[in-house]
């Protein structure tokens, strides 16, 4: 996996020699430092899923301390490589009073808000990467074509609203939610006014198989939904590029969102209904999805207090979301005992 450095500031006076026993139990590839300055900086070189735990320890040992800073810095190349062996063998010899739990293999906590922080947001960026995503995926269904589908799934701007609501809810963090919330349902509506326009605009055939086959929700949906929100949660954790997310969670967002608003627009109301309820479904599968893939990888707050807060909160959103994906269910039944 990736490495990192850590860049950490201790106040005047404080004794560095105190980090000894978190680098042993942490397995740290390297260690540097530098008290040339008014604070003492110790470089730690650690591999990405040691980051957490070590964090961690420190925060218990200085987080009072005024001064006290952990920086962390992405990792392109080490030369040489560290001797991975050797550094295990030492750490075994020298022990530890304080051992450092082993993580999952996973980036750690700080690193996933900051990636789900920047994703969210209504910006020029974006605002150009819903239309341009909208406009694609119209342009594929209409003509039926799988490979222009698939790429306003790589576009996929409803990736990090989507993922960062998950990671928010498991962390407890209300600020968090509450812009990912806003950032989603303005993406959502744009992409539909779109969609609605281009139907109203050109002939929407309702025998295509690209838009007839998302004006329904079956068992076979719901666990796409369910797959794809794993995955892409799964894979955001690990640090891959947002185009390979986005193929697995985008799947299951942009393309019925975009029927429902394409069908509506051409005067099909039911059919467009049938897609939107594919939609809802979709969001609240990849969401509960999301939710227990990062508790699952073991992503909480830190401290006890958040963690209580959190796990309330936790419990209250997937209630919400059940509810919400039975409610939904039901107006699909009636919807198709009307018929």
């Amino acid at each position: 996996m990736a490495q990192r450095v850590m860049q950490i500031c201790l106040p005047q006076g404080a004794d560095p020699g105190e980090i000894d026993d978190v680098a042993s139990g942490g397995e740290v590839l390297g260690q540097w430092e530098d008290a040339a300055r008014e604070q003492t900086i110790l470089q730690l070189l650690v591999e990405a899923e040691k980051v957490e735990p070590i964090t961690d320890v420190l925060e218990r040992k200085f987080a009072q301390d005024e001064g006290f800073r952990v920086v962390l810095l992405a990792v392109e190349a080490v030369f040489p490589r560290p001797d991975k062996k050797k550094e295990e063998s030492n750490n075994e010899e020298s022990g530890s009073e304080e051992d450092v739990p082993v993580g999952p293999k996973r980036l750690s906590r700080e690193e996933l808000y900051e990636e789900a922080n920047e994703s969210i947001g209504v910006t020029r960026v974006f605002l150009g990467m819903t239309v341009l995503s909208a406009m694609v995926a119209a342009v594929g269904l209409m003509r039926e074509d799988i490979a222009v589908i698939i790429g306003a799934m790589v576009l996929a701007p409803l990736l990090g609203p989507n993922v960062a609501m998950a990671l928010a809810t498991t962390l407890g963090d209300t600020q968090l939610l509450r812009r990912a919330l806003v950032t989603n349902v303005i993406g959502v509506t744009l992409t539909l006014l779109l969609a609605v326009a281009a139907g109203m605009i050109y002939n929407v055939d309702t025998h295509n198989p690209a838009i007839a086959g998302r004006t329904k929700v079956d068992v076979g949906d719901i666990v796409l939904a369910l797959a794809s929100g794993a995955a892409g949660t799964l894979a955001f954790t690990r640090g891959p590029s947002s185009a390979v997310i986005g193929v697995m969670v985008a799947v299951a967002l942009m393309p019925p969102l975009v029927a429902a608003g394409l069908l509506l627009g051409g005067g099909h109301e039911r059919l467009a209904l049938g897609a939107a309820l594919l939609t809802g479904t979709n969001v609240i599968c990849i969401n509960l999805a999301g939710i227990a893939t990062f508790l699952t990888q073991g992503v909480r707050p830190r401290r006890a207090a958040e963690a209580k807060r959190a796990q309330s909160g936790v419990l209250r959103a997937v209630v919400i979301w059940i509810l919400l994906l039975g409610l939904l269910l039901l107006v699909l039944w009636f919807s198709r005992e009307a018929n």
